[in-house]
């Protein structure tokens, strides 16, 4: 007997308890499995004065970490990303699928507008959450960091510089990941149409389409990321004038100041590299969770029977 087709994007709208339960566990299951090299990212990233804590390539960043500061460095800090991607990614897409179905995305196919303002919406809300438990990760990824535990770096972070070091990156943030993600979801739901026509539940549509969605998204905002890292990082450097920035506009004269134009695509490799598998692995998380916990869906026919 043949199974009939499920036509996945036709299901009823889920519920937000749905949207936001298959976002956490996406939002845990990308940020954990790929944790080491976003660890490289940030090492890459960091400017520093000591020559041991400057790296030539990722290659040179793995080896180096793994042999002089041991295979478990690399790892130092998942349990902050673990802490916040969780509440942070269902806030994430719970927003994202309400502002599409309110902005008319679902209705009538693809719609830039839609997923785009969409998208900007749901990191601005799961940012709110997310900054402080990533400025804490990045204090436990730098060269030399003391820092163990992710409640010893959170007491220390705050007793030394006060809450607002848990969001002064906040405003970069968003600048770096409202485009980011306006670029990835368009381009993402835009494959999405181009790859599966017919809407059929594919994961292998949502591996390539969040793959390759993640990876230009990642490209194209890169130098905001690198000041945004700087900012983040700031109260765990050496350099004075590090340490006094501010804001977007003093960690812009920073690293121009000091790598010209080529400063700002320090870390580019392995940022992509960690975004088109690990955007890959969050839809294909999503899209699948989702789809499980819907439990058996309407198939076609049915519903055109239903018409």
């Amino acid at each position: 007997m043949e199974l009939p087709e499920i036509d996945y994007e036709g299901l009823d709208n889920d519920s937000i308890a749905i949207n936001m339960l298959a976002g956490a566990m996406a939002g845990i299951a990308e940020h954990a499995v790929l944790f080491p090299v976003d660890m490289i990212k940030t090492r890459m990233q960091v400017l520093q004065t000591s020559p041991s804590a400057v790296y030539t390539s990722m290659a040179d960043a793995f080896t180096r970490i793994s042999t002089q500061e041991g295979g478990k460095r690399l790892w130092r800090g998942v349990a902050s990303v673990i802490a916040g991607a969780g509440p942070a990614h269902a806030v994430y897409f719970g927003t994202y699928e309400i502002a599409k179905e309110f902005a008319g995305g679902n209705a009538n196919g693809y719609s830039f507008a839609a997923t785009a303002s969409a998208g900007a919406l749901a990191t601005v809300a799961s940012d709110a959450l997310m900054n402080p438990f990533d400025v804490v990760k990045q204090r436990m990824q730098v060269h030399g960091s003391v820092f163990r535990t992710v409640a010893s770096c959170f007491r220390s972070v705050y007793k030394a510089e006060g809450l607002s070091a848990f969001y002064v990156s906040y405003p970069t943030t968003l600048m770096m990941t409202v485009p980011f993600t306006a670029v990835q979801f368009s381009t993402y739901e835009k494959l999405k149409d181009v790859f599966n026509p017919s809407q059929v539940y594919s994961p292998l549509t949502h591996v390539t389409a969040g793959g390759i969605a993640g990876g230009v998204a990642a490209a194209v905002t890169t130098p905001l990321d690198i000041c945004k890292t700087l900012l983040q990082t700031r109260g765990a450097s050496d350099d004075q004038q590090i340490r006094k920035a501010r804001g977007m506009s003093d960690a812009f004269k920073i690293i121009y100041a000091r790598q010209g134009v080529l400063g700002f695509t320090r870390g580019m490799a392995p940022r992509v590299l960690s975004n088109m598998p690990s955007n890959a692995l969050c839809w294909l998380s999503y899209e699948g969770f989702r789809f499980l916990l819907k439990g058996k869906p309407e198939t076609p026919s049915r519903r055109r029977d239903a018409q």
